[in-house]
């Protein structure tokens, strides 16, 4: 016999219509999320090889092609004048890129059902945090995207997630990753279990990607999401607190939901991959280091290709 599947969430129906619920539980579980990050930051760091560890910045690093937008005294002249194309002497400490990071705190994020071991808010906080900290044992600088400026620090979870602390009940607003003036060459990272409509998704990277920038998407899925394993009768709350939906027999929906929702997830690949964006995707029912390490080396393989 197959025991029943059990849900917890947030639910808008059963907590105090204001404005700051979602964000105080967001505020109240970073203590937990930061020490647990610190624990996958230190098992995934030894599984990834990032690039050389910035010196004073007077050590040649590479050439690179010149970007529209840059200063023209960074030209390197004699190197330019070889070839067609104009090229950037860059010094290590250049050579570091800015990562900016979006984790989505988002109402529907607070979802777990009896199949996971976390709710899809605390496993993408926890996996952006970690990675922050692989990314600048590795030479770069991250952001919380909108939040913060890039930074290099040892204490960069400590800090990340102070920002997220401070701006808790912005953070829970955001469905999408906000609008933010990036560098040129930055990477952007986005955590989420991506429930939105999937054009406004692809405008959103589209945005990105004409600024210069690239990088990953990592979609948080909860088990129960995936294949609907409720039977009976079952009752399904909105977290974003819109109408609830009564299923006479959830099961009978099985089958036709599974198929709207693998036509929803690779709408949202092709949106990455058409940005340039990899597109990852996580079970939280899996070892959240199992998903560190595989952006890690994604992102790792960015860098290779680049």
């Amino acid at each position: 016999m197959i025991s029943p599947i059990d849900a917890r969430a947030y639910d808008p129906a059963s907590r105090p219509h204001t404005d700051g619920a979602a964000a105080a539980d967001l505020a109240a579980s970073l203590p937990r999320l930061v020490n647990r990050a610190h624990e996958i930051a230190a098992s995934v760091a030894y599984g990834v090889h990032g690039r050389r560890r910035a010196g004073q910045g007077e050590t040649f690093w590479q050439y690179r092609p010149f970007t529209n937008g840059e200063a023209a005294h960074r030209i390197d002249w004699r190197r330019s004048a070889r070839s067609d194309q104009l090229y950037v002497r860059e010094r290590e400490w250049e050579a570091a890129h800015d990562y900016f990071l979006w984790m989505d705190c988002s109402p529907s994020m607070a979802f777990a059902s009896s199949l996971a071991h976390d709710d899809k808010l605390s496993r993408g906080v926890t996996l952006g945090l970690a990675l922050a900290d692989v990314l600048v044992r590795g030479g770069e600088r991250v952001a919380a995207l909108g939040f913060t400026p890039p930074i290099s620090a040892r204490d960069v979870i400590d800090r990340l997630a102070r920002a997220l602390f401070e701006r808790a009940e912005e953070a829970t607003r955001f469905e999408l990753p906000p609008q933010a003036p990036l560098r040129p060459r930055a990477r952007v990272v986005l955590i989420s279990d991506f429930l939105v409509e999937p054009e406004r998704l692809a405008s959103r990277l589209l945005q990105f990607s004409n600024a210069g920038a690239s990088g990953a998407l990592l979609m948080v899925i909860d088990p129960s999401e995936e294949s609907l394993p409720f039977s009976g009768e079952t009752m399904f709350v909105d977290t974003d607190g819109g109408p609830a939906f009564h299923a006479g027999d959830a099961r009978s929906l099985r089958d036709a939901y599974a198929e709207r929702f693998d036509a929803h997830r690779e709408a949202a690949r092709a949106a990455a991959q058409a940005a340039g964006f990899l597109f990852l995707q996580h079970h939280t029912d899996r070892p959240a280091a199992e998903a560190a390490l595989a952006l890690a080396m994604g992102l790792h393989g960015i860098e290779e290709q680049a």
